[in-house]
């Protein structure tokens, strides 16, 4: 049984529930569903930040440092999918390289396959397995899409947001998407010019807030990923973070993890079985051919086909 080998350190059988998770292969939930009394223990950050502010870099160096403190960590980098293969456009060890050889440094890509947020309908089940491994850190690397990516919040416990001097112009209308999510601001490229009025911007942005007196006051961190500069502090306040989580009680964040993970799986059972009984009984098709010739619209295709299983 993959669970028991899983436990037991087995790299392999991990990678491929994993991949078999990623897949839809039918099953895997019995499989996750053993795993998951096995879970908790696991600091999961979430990383997220338009293209090019340097997630991967970044996360390069993130992953150098916890290595150095002996902690083993877990990377799912979550790709834009491919239109030939369906799978994630860059491979699990194209990023990362130096890292690759690590036992105790687990790399796994997917693609997003059209789940929209930044994440993968697969993600939570991968974390789970993840964190059932025994990795003491998981760092989550949405796919770059822009200020919509706020899944992540509902899956980590620190979510750092990734900012660069480029964005300087544009804090201001994006405020409400992406940023809004940070725990943590990382302003990278930290030596390039703008940066210092970037930083600025989003301080003064952060002074307009008023939060609660118990609130988590989100830090702005520079950072150069080429360098590994300012890496340590933005680690340090990620562990800050936890801490803080810890003392306010994990209520919140479990509610929301569990909810969002609930409701996933709801739609997901709901649609699959739907579309098996509408597909046994042919009406499935039925309706794919009036829409195709006008006689009806998808909307009310819709609405009849959903009136047809209440009423069974």
């Amino acid at each position: 049984m993959l669970t028991e080998k899983i436990l037991s350190g087995d790299i392999k059988a991990a990678a491929r529930l994993m991949r078999e998770i990623d897949d839809g292969v039918p099953g895997t939930h019995h499989e996750l569903k053993r795993l998951f009394a096995q879970t908790g223990g696991a600091h999961i950050i979430g990383v997220t930040g338009a293209p090019g502010t340097g997630k991967s870099t970044l996360i390069d160096s993130m992953i150098h440092l916890l290595r150095q403190e002996g902690k083993s960590v877990g990377i799912i980098a979550i790709d834009p999918t491919s239109p030939l293969s369906g799978g994630a456009i860059l491979g699990d060890r194209v990023r990362m390289q130096r890292h690759a050889e690590d036992k105790d440094v687990f790399i796994k890509s997917i693609a997003t396959r059209g789940h929209l947020g930044g994440l993968s309908r697969s993600a939570f089940g991968i974390v789970t397995v993840l964190d059932a491994m025994g990795k003491d850190v998981i760092l989550v690397e949405t796919v770059g899409v822009g200020q919509d990516e706020v899944d992540v919040i509902r899956l980590a416990h620190t979510t750092i947001v990734i900012v660069t001097a480029e964005m300087g112009d544009g804090i201001q209308a994006i405020k409400s998407g992406v940023l809004e999510i940070a725990d943590i601001f990382a302003v990278n490229k930290a030596d390039e010019m703008g940066s210092d009025i970037t930083l600025n911007k989003i301080k003064t942005m952060l002074s307009m807030r008023q939060p609660r007196k118990d609130a988590w006051n989100p830090p702005v961190v520079q950072t150069i990923a080429t360098r590994g500069q300012g890496v340590d502090e933005l680690l340090r306040q990620a562990q800050e973070h936890l801490i803080f989580l810890k003392t306010q009680g994990l209520d919140h964040y479990r509610k929301q993890k569990a909810l969002t993970e609930l409701t996933t799986h709801f739609k997901q059972i709901l649609v699959e079985r739907a579309l098996s009984v509408l597909e046994l009984k042919k009406e499935w098709q039925t309706m794919v051919d009036s829409i195709t010739k006008g006689e009806i619209d998808p909307r009310s295709a819709a609405e009849e086909l959903v009136s047809e299983i209440l009423k069974n």
